[in-house]
């Protein structure tokens, strides 16, 4: 597989996360996307039914944990704004799916991938993120690992 560059990468990264979520522009010449309510619907339900498994059976494996529960959190709360919340799912969906571009079970790059897709989820959608959903994701965290201050990246 060849090489790219970084900003190629998460150029690539960021369409490929938006395009489970969001459909197509309206044509219209702008870039505006409009989310797309019936696959939001379904990443929800299998971000909801999938996600604490894979977050346990890999949990020493994921060197971004923190990042990942404050997602998890932000995309499930209910005053998250749509948007926000379609992004940050497909990311999470894209997290909890079987197959991606690199296995999860290559040890040393298997969640590379699933990394920079919530990188670039978490950049777009930052300033809805809020110390509640950090705070959340320290607890669990700390319940979870037993460290509160390891996997984080942001």
């Amino acid at each position: 597989m060849p090489t790219m560059a970084p900003s190629a990468v998460s150029e690539r990264v960021s369409a490929s996360m938006t395009a489970s979520s969001v459909s197509p522009s309206l044509g219209t010449g702008t870039a505006l996307t409009v989310p797309d309510p019936d696959r939001v619907e379904r990443d929800e339900r299998l971000v909801r039914r999938r996600f604490w498994q894979k977050l346990r059976a890999n949990l020493h494996r994921i060197p971004f944990l923190e990042d990942l529960l404050a997602a998890y959190f932000c995309a499930t709360d209910p005053a998250t704004p749509y948007r926000a919340k379609a992004i940050l799912l497909g990311a999470l969906a894209y997290f909890v799916l079987p197959v991606d571009a690199v296995p999860d079970w290559l040890l040393i790059a298997g969640f590379t991938d699933d990394a920079a897709v919530l990188a670039a989820a978490v950049q777009t959608v930052r300033a809805n993120l809020t110390p509640a959903h950090w705070g959340r994701a320290k607890e669990v965290l700390r319940a979870e690992t037993g460290a509160g201050d390891a996997g984080t990246t942001g």
